[in-house]
């Protein structure tokens, strides 16, 4: 018997730079609205750090725990 299984690793994702979509792609959990919150938020603070993402309406302490290893800050 062969079982498959199917995982799909995605690169961590830079919030000052990327799209909406981008953002939305390689955040689990995370979709289109909160995407485009967080890139719009990003966009006029510049984020640093994973902390600065509270400040997005809808990204809470569980939903940053569940993103933070994906996010990226800086190049």
């Amino acid at each position: 018997m062969l079982v498959f299984s199917h995982f799909v690793y995605a690169s961590p994702v830079n919030v000052n730079t990327s799209s909406g979509e981008e953002v939305a792609q390689a955040l689990n959990g995370i979709g289109s609205v909160k995407a485009q919150r967080i890139v719009e938020y990003c966009q006029k603070v510049q984020c640093k750090q994973p902390e600065d993402l509270l400040s997005v309406k809808g990204i809470g302490v569980k939903t940053l725990e569940k993103i933070r290893e994906d996010l990226r800050f800086e190049d």
